[in-house]
């Protein structure tokens, strides 16, 4: 796996739109093949969608990348809104305010799965309870592991059934579009605003 992406970051990652001999559309040069494994494609097309990817092999590279992100957007000593204990736990040294304040610096969080269809997180009321992504900060830092990642949004949501038996999660959507000033127009998250995200990608295959 980590061959994989030091060869994946090692290109630059530029939509190049072709036309083959026909005009129809051709596969750019940085596109993942169509039968290529799902993390190189999750890779690749989360990436063309504007998020932030960062690998990392253990927790130790996981600290030391969230620690850098803080650096960089100046949010030491900030509100965060994270609603899950045991992430909030694992990120206690940073002198952060764990809170669920709309006004909040940034979003910490699980996601459900990462999509390799469309580079998209699935998310659920797991993550975000009831709140409409436009209502929640403007900047997300998700942690996510390797093994998240599922080949479309179809295997994700029977994932998601099969581990909650009891109880199916509600507020099940989508985030696809990174871009600043974007608007998702994916069917699971039409209308709602892009985010800054930043991934926080853990190898545990």
């Amino acid at each position: 796996m980590s061959n994989l992406f030091k060869k994946i970051f090692s290109q630059n990652l530029k939509p190049e739109p072709q036309k083959g001999p026909q005009g129809k559309p051709h596969r750019g040069k940085y596109m993942p093949d169509e039968k290529s494994p799902a993390d190189e494609r999750f890779t690749k097309h989360f990436i063309l969608n504007g998020g932030k990817f960062l690998y990392c092999v253990d927790m130790n590279e996981v600290q030391e990348s969230f620690d850098n992100i803080l650096l960089e957007n100046d949010w030491y000593e900030n509100e965060v809104f994270c609603i899950d204990d045991n992430l909030a736990a694992s990120f206690k040294g940073y002198n952060l305010n764990f809170g669920k304040s709309q006004e909040a610096s940034f979003l910490l969080s699980t996601c459900e799965n990462l999509v390799a269809d469309d580079g998209s997180l699935l998310i659920c009321s797991n993550q975000i309870k009831e709140k409409k992504l436009k209502e929640l900060p403007q900047d997300f830092v998700i942690f996510a592991t390797t093994s998240q990642i599922v080949n479309n949004i179809g295997e994700g949501l029977r994932g998601i059934k099969s581990k909650n038996t009891k109880s199916i999660p509600t507020n099940i959507t989508t985030i696809k579009n990174f871009e600043p000033d974007g608007v998702s127009k994916d069917f699971m998250s039409y209308g709602s605003s892009a985010k800054n995200l930043y991934l926080l990608l853990l190898e545990d295959l």
